[in-house]
């Protein structure tokens, strides 16, 4: 049969619920709640800073021929294997990237076969000791769109012993 005590419980249990969930959101938003939506709001706190409003340093370009000159091409070796060779090889094979042996002074976007990125093919020249640091040092800055993901050398060093590197092979 039909108990209507059941029933009544069951309804008073729903609605029950319903106001605790009701009255719990109600209490969060009073705790939590801290002013009256996007308006104008004065700044809690400012903090004071000696160069604001500074003009921006200006950036000055070191002459890379001396650094090249004291590169190590055995610490370039090192650095391509830990951070060149997951995508590039120096045997003449592709991989995700274009083999680099015999790639100094080679003409930019020119390995054979190799789907380079347009930007990479429309450029001109060779790369040089000065292309190949710039290169380098920001592949997206130097060949905006390029399909290469690595971020860069921000060492200077680095580029250098790495060049040295490629320098070695194309001899």
């Amino acid at each position: 049969m039909f108990d209507t005590m059941t029933l009544t419980k069951a309804v008073a249990a729903l609605c029950g619920t319903f106001l605790f969930f009701l009255f719990g959101a109600w209490a969060a938003e009073s705790l939590y709640h801290t002013g009256g939506g996007h308006g104008d709001h004065a700044q809690a706190y400012v903090i004071e800073v000696d160069d604001a409003g500074a003009e921006p340093e200006e950036v000055v370009e070191v002459d890379f021929g001396p650094i090249l000159a004291a590169a190590d091409p055995a610490s370039g070796e090192s650095i391509f294997g830990k951070k060149c060779a997951a995508c590039h090889t120096v045997n003449g094979a592709d991989k995700t990237g274009p083999h680099l042996d015999g790639s100094f002074d080679r003409d930019i976007g020119s390995v054979a076969g190799f789907g380079y990125s347009g930007i990479l093919t429309e450029l001109e020249g060779n790369w040089t000791a000065d292309a190949l640091n710039h290169f380098l040092e920001k592949p997206k800055g130097f060949a905006p769109g390029t399909k290469m993901t690595f971020a860069g050398f921000k060492k200077i060093d680095e580029r250098a012993d790495v060049i040295a590197y490629l320098q070695s092979l194309s001899n």
